[in-house]
């Protein structure tokens, strides 16, 4: 079948990179793509959030099914784009529908969800600039660290954590008058810090069955030691080793299996992944997030790891047929590590040169912000490459990872050291 996959990062080469061993695929469009689609797939120059574009293409070439990498679309309605449209209502969308995806496009609509269905969240508020008075009163109740949350989408970079009540304030009048993260920020959720470790938790889901897929750790500051700015990612381990049959029977029966149930209860279309952020406070799951694509870099470890034909599951989905077929996972461990452009989270410069991807043996280059030009791969983005490696342990994965980084170069090229140490 020929397939459309929407997406531009390392997210989206490595979800190319899986389809295209599968031989249900004989035609892979990447729209738009990055250097690292354009070698395997067919790159095209759309914008993904233009739906009358998409659709023009969608007939033009026969495209038979749609794969929604990253949250926008999905937020906007693409799922019922089609399904509203008499010449595309046959063609099965990878991701949820509009109220679906309102589960990571608003942190109000995820908290209310969770509150209703009795899955395990922190405290919470919500305020908007009418309310911003209130909202410094409702912090004046906690205790530090203060959790700020843009109720919107801010690609990921709309969640503040503040020691300092005065800040905290300060913060809050900032992202509601101000319009810090513009009108992401236009309503903010307040909530209990929790202090315990995180972990991804990846479900993909028809609407009726679910597959739970493996577990990633993924590493959000720019700095050593998890310190500096929030960013997309830095790199991600899978599996991640606390994450034993105890802990994931308690994710299973307290939040998975209550996420999907709640969706079919709501009469919520949903086909396609849950990422479910969740922070273990003494051995007990609470939810943090959810997410309706798969995180990135995460996908860059959680990918790899499945042995099943994606597209058959990707079929199984759109059948709803997901408990028809039986999900295969690798037991080796994969760790990536992510390369970045100097000066990210902020400001970057773009188009620098990027040598060695040649010279790289034993790991996987997944692009992230690349493009090509004149035959060469120059930087685009923020986050540049993804470096995957798989070993028997994520010591031993990690450890080719990092060898392989020592043959690539780019101007400026940053990259954490310590990715996985704080799990040994």
């Amino acid at each position: 079948m020929t397939i459309l996959l929407l997406g531009s990062g390392g997210r989206e080469h490595a979800l190319a990179w899986k389809m295209l061993q599968s031989d249900k695929c004989s035609k892979l469009f990447v729209a738009p793509g990055n250097a690292g689609t354009a070698s395997i797939a067919t790159n095209l120059n759309l914008n993904i959030l233009d739906f009358e574009a998409i659709k023009k293409v969608v007939l033009q070439e026969n495209i038979e099914m749609v794969v929604v990498g990253p949250e926008d679309p999905l937020v906007l309605g693409i799922y019922d784009f089609f399904k509203n449209d008499t010449d595309l209502k046959n063609i099965p969308v990878i991701g949820p529908s509009k109220v679906g995806a309102q589960l990571e496009g608003s942190k109000e609509f995820a908290k209310q969800f969770l509150v209703k269905h009795n899955i395990p969240t922190a405290g919470y508020n919500s305020f908007t600039a009418t309310t911003v008075e209130k909202g410094c009163q409702f912090l004046e109740t906690l205790q530090s660290p203060y959790v700020l949350k843009a109720d919107g989408l801010a690609a990921g970079k709309g969640v503040l954590i503040i020691q300092d009540l005065a800040e905290a304030k300060e913060e809050l009048r900032n992202m509601l008058v101000n319009q810090k993260f513009g009108q992401a920020s236009s309503k903010v959720v307040i909530e209990e810090f929790l202090d315990g470790i995180e972990l991804s938790c990846f479900v993909l889901t028809d609407g009726k069955n679910y597959k739970i897929l493996p577990t990633a750790k993924d590493y959000k500051r720019i700095g050593e030691g998890d310190s500096g700015l929030n960013t997309g990612g830095m790199g991600a381990v899978s599996p991640v080793p606390f994450a034993d049959a105890i802990l994931m029977e308690k994710i299973e029966t307290r939040i998975v299996r209550p996420t999907i149930d709640g969706l079919k209860k709501e009469g919520i279309e949903y086909k396609g992944f849950v990422f479910i952020g969740l922070i273990i406070v003494k051995g007990e799951p609470i939810v943090i997030e959810y997410n309706v694509r798969m995180g990135d870099p995460e996908t860059e470890v959680v990918i790899p790891r499945i042995k099943t034909d994606l597209v058959e599951l990707f079929q199984a989905v759109a059948n709803e047929k997901l408990d028809t077929v039986s999900l295969e996972i690798d037991s080796r461990s994969a760790t990536t590590v992510m390369l970045v452009s100097g000066g990210y989270p902020e400001e970057y410069e773009k188009g620098k040169a990027i040598t060695g991807i040649e010279n790289i043996t034993d790991s996987i280059v997944f692009h992230a912000g690349t493009k090509q030009e004149n035959g060469q791969v120059l930087s685009n983005g923020g986050r540049v490459l993804a470096i995957t490696s798989y070993g028997d342990n994520f010591q031993e994965a990690i450890k080719k990872s990092y060898q392989n980084i020592d043959k690539l170069h780019f101007d400026k090229m940053y990259f954490r050291t310590d990715i996985g140490l704080d799990l040994l």
